[in-house]
């Protein structure tokens, strides 16, 4: 049986989008979950996530994982793409950043689990790395190991 997904209301899916100027601007949109009542993680990577120090101005990197248990709704991949997107040009500290994007997700999505590792890459010869979850991970789900290195530097 192939499950179908109501795309009613969707604004960025299949269409041209611009990336938003800010997060404040980014609209992230949700699709309902073909899997209701099915306990099962879903997984985003942003490997090359950007921001900017809101001191200096100078590029930040980030490897983001983010994996959540969905209830009703699922995040629109395109929407999370541009959401991310849009903090390119953000000034905000690697705390602010990978905090808000995973208050965003709860907002929209409600989901029974959610955790985010922002792991970010030195500056100044410090990584510093934030980890946030909504709580316990629901048992009987398979949540893998974000597979993310610590930073070892050049050897």
């Amino acid at each position: 049986m192939t499950a179908t997904t109501d795309t009613t209301g969707l604004t960025l899916l299949g269409q041209a989008a611009r990336l938003p100027a800010s997060p404040d601007e980014a609209v992230l949109e949700r699709v309902p979950n073909p899997h209701p009542g099915t306990a099962y993680c879903v997984r985003f990577a942003a490997p090359e996530f950007t921001s900017l120090c809101p001191l200096t101005g100078q590029p930040d990197f980030a490897h983001l994982v983010i994996d959540y248990v969905p209830r009703d709704f699922l995040v629109e991949s395109k929407s999370l793409k541009l959401f991310l997107g849009s903090f390119r040009n953000h000034g905000a500290f690697h705390e602010a950043c990978t905090v808000e994007i995973a208050k965003r997700l709860v907002a929209l999505l409600d989901p029974v689990w959610l955790r985010i590792g922002g792991y970010w890459y030195p500056r100044g010869g410090i990584p510093i790395d934030v980890f946030y979850a909504t709580g316990t991970p629901p048992a009987g789900v398979w949540i893998p190991d974000q597979g993310v290195p610590p930073y070892r530097g050049r050897g």
